[in-house]
Parts: structure tokens; sequence; C-alpha cells
């Protein structure tokens, strides 16, 4: 598992080019470890966040939870607390696709922040969006709600299921306002490498190869995209190949 200083570094890239180094070296599917359904960022210019998930299942328009477990919030807490940061807060609502209760808002924002989180990706909603802004706690929500309603922890440090992508605990988080990205275990020690790679490659022959097309004809600027995507395919091999690990 990769440490705090690495996730630093991550942060300076956007998702689609830790994507692109993800898709080189990883064994699952492509289609896979990103929301499928639309997420909004409400705070953009926040730039990225990169984070471990905390896990927890909210069903604002139920009651009945609160006098189920009266302590729910003093041991959801607790949990938050007992691992380490940077944390992002995945938040399951059960009343998806109906926004009836905020989790977030101004205190429980800043409280987060205390504990350690950069951030959440909620399929709920968010409310105090400014006050959230200026605790500088970044959010990736479904839609705004102007009450808490019964927003209350009904269970915590479990498997959830967020945007139609399921998210584990522990699990690392790359997330900005193209959407969000799990990272597996297995693919973390190289993701860095391989997205700083991707990246270079790309600015070294197929994205210099459309932009250099003043003057050329139809014919000779097909050929260099041609010539220029075949160079790039052939780089990100080689380099596959000689990371054999991978």
């Amino acid at each position: 598992m990769i440490n705090h200083d690495t996730m630093l570094e991550l942060k300076r890239w956007n998702t689609p080019t830790i994507y692109n180094g993800w898709e080189l070296i990883t064994k699952h599917p492509r289609t896979s470890h990103f929301n499928r359904e639309p997420v909004t960022d409400f705070m953009p210019n926040m730039g990225p966040m990169v984070g471990r998930a905390i896990t927890v299942v909210i069903e604002p328009s139920n009651g009945d939870h609160i006098e189920a477990n009266p302590k729910a919030w003093e041991e959801y807490r607790k949990y938050v607390a007992s691992v380490p940061g940077p944390k992002i807060v995945v938040v399951q609502d059960r009343d998806k696709p109906y926004m009836v209760g905020a989790f977030w808002g101004e205190v429980n924002s800043n409280t987060h922040r205390a504990l350690g989180c950069v951030g959440t990706i909620t399929d709920g909603a968010i409310r105090d969006v400014d006050e959230m802004h200026n605790a500088g706690f970044k959010a990736l929500s479904q839609g705004f709600c102007v009450g808490h309603a019964y927003s209350y922890p009904v269970a915590w440090n479990v498997s959830v299921e967020v945007f139609g992508t399921r998210v584990d605990p522990g699990q690392l988080i790359h997330a900005d306002k193209h959407g969000f990205l799990i990272i597996p275990e297995e693919d973390e020690e190289n993701i860095l490498h391989a997205s700083q790679f991707m990246d270079a490659n790309e600015c070294k022959t197929v994205i210099p190869a459309a932009r250099s097309s003043q003057g050329k004809t139809t014919e000779e600027l097909l050929e260099n995209l041609n010539r220029a995507g075949k160079q790039f395919s052939e780089n990100a091999m080689k380099e596959l190949n000689r990371k054999g690990e991978w």
C-alpha cells in the first residue's frame, strides 16, 4: 500500500490521467472501478482528492435508526478516527434516487475534516455547500437538499455501492470533476509511475501530431496521426514489457 507522500503526488494529476496509468497496469476490465452513473463535483476548483475509503450507509427517511442505536454517531466517529488519513467518506444513501435529507453540511464536514477526512462521495445530498467549501471539504454527490431529516449512521466499515460502483473500506480513491476511480490494492504500487509515463507518452506522440496540422495536406496529417498512434502503442508495450512484474 502506498504512503501519504505518494498520495500527494497522485493528487497533482487529474483522474482521467490516473485512469490512463491504471489501464496500462491492471488486470481488471477497463470498464470497472469507476462511477457508472453521473456524479457532480461541487468543488471543482479544489482539484482532485486522494484518500482511503471510509464507508457509511444512511437512510434519512427512516427515523427508527436513531432509536435502534442511540450511540451510532459516537461509534461511527470512533471508526473514522481509527483509520489513518487522508480519508474520503463514501456514503451510500438508501433513499436514492430521492434526496430526503443531507448527511453533509457545515457541522459534519468540519467534524470529518478534524478527523483527517478530505472529502466525500455520496449518492445522496449535501447542503451548506459554501460552508463545506470554506472547511476545505470536497464533495461529489447527487445534488442538494435543504434539510438533514434523519441522516444518521446506519452501518459503517462495510462494502457500499455508490453511482453503480462497489467501494470497500480502505480502498484507494482518486476523484475530481470527471468522477472517481477505485484503485485496487495490487495496482497501487505502480499507479503513480504508470500515470506519469502515459501522460508523457501522449505529450511526445499523439498530442503533438494532432497539433501540428498547419500547412499539411490531409494525407500528410493522416500519416502523421497514424505514425504517432503506432508509436504511442509501441512505447506503452515497451514500458509494460520492461516492467515485467506488472
